[in-house]
């Protein structure tokens, strides 16, 4: 008989997190799943808490929250000591939740039933080695204005769904350089890059396809790469991540790789899946079918 670890993150994104935590409790009911209702109290309490759990009282993990509660999920998996691990499942409840929608998996109640039917699929995990650490990511390592984005946008959560829109606008208008040396699958180059993102899924966000061409158990991260441009240019960039038109634009290139290092002039915040944790200069490799989700 199953028996799951239920991880909810009371935090979420969403008004109706708690709805939607009734909702997962309410199938489990009756289908007669066992599980353990555990809430995060603290940013990386879900690190906490998988890491440290018994795994022979459990069949599974599911999370209850956005992809910031999914990514403390998988890295709590992935740094326990004994090297154990058993197939995460998730709920979607977070502003963003691109890891889902990706797999067209937005409404809980559809995550819900697949959790029930306990059908583990592998899943590529990126693993970042950064200035301070090692950290594993499913969604995105971002790196220049992806980062500052993500910083900026937290600032404006008041405003819902669209900060991450208006912190781009802002962020191209400030348009930083940033001189680097990056590594793709061993080639080394140098420029001035306005931002460079790594992706397992194809949207990262409120709604961006950043990755079109991405697929989550491909063996390959698919690799975005901005220079240095014109705000004008930029600008005209912008409105095409959301439908994925960006990819043919002169400005970006896009890259299937196994492997990436950026080195900039100084230590630099990384985009974890979302978080900003980690630094740059980082390393970035690819571990084919490293972990197995519930979708």
């Amino acid at each position: 008989m199953s028996r799951i670890l239920l991880v909810a993150n009371p935090k979420s994104g969403v008004k109706s997190n708690k709805n939607i935590l009734d909702s997962t409790i309410s199938e489990f009911k009756k289908s007669n799943i066992e599980f353990t209702l555990v809430h995060t109290e603290y940013a990386g309490h879900a690190i906490n808490l998988v890491e440290n759990c018994n795994f022979n009282e459990y069949t599974s993990v599911c999370a209850v929250g956005g992809d910031g509660t999914l990514n403390e999920v998988l890295n709590g998996m992935l740094t326990r000591g004994d090297h154990r691990k058993v197939p995460i499942g998730l709920v979607p409840g977070g502003t963003g939740n691109s890891f889902m929608k990706t797999l067209d998996l937005l409404e809980p109640v559809d995550a819900i039933l697949r959790l029930i039917k306990n059908k583990p699929r592998a899943i590529d995990v990126m693993k970042v080695n950064s200035f301070e650490g090692v950290y594993y990511a499913l969604n995105l390592v971002g790196w220049g204005m992806a980062t500052d984005i993500s910083i900026v946008a937290e600032k404006l959560r008041f405003i819902g769904g669209q900060r991450y829109n208006i912190a781009s606008v802002i962020e191209i208008i400030i348009n930083r350089k940033r001189p680097a040396k990056i590594t793709i699958d061993g080639v080394e180059r140098a420029n001035d890059f306005c931002f460079i993102i790594a992706c397992n899924t194809k949207y990262i966000g409120k709604g961006m396809k950043m990755a079109p061409k991405a697929v989550i158990d491909d063996g390959l991260m698919d690799l975005v790469v901005v220079k240095n441009n014109s705000r004008s240019t930029l600008l005209s960039v912008f409105p095409k991540l959301f439908n994925g038109d960006h990819v043919s634009h002169p400005a970006c290139e896009y890259i299937k790789c196994k492997s990436f290092s950026i080195k900039p002039e100084q230590k630099e915040p990384l985009n974890i899946d979302g978080e900003i944790i980690g630094f740059a200069p980082v390393d970035v490799e690819l571990v084919e079918n490293g972990i197995e989700l519930l979708v």
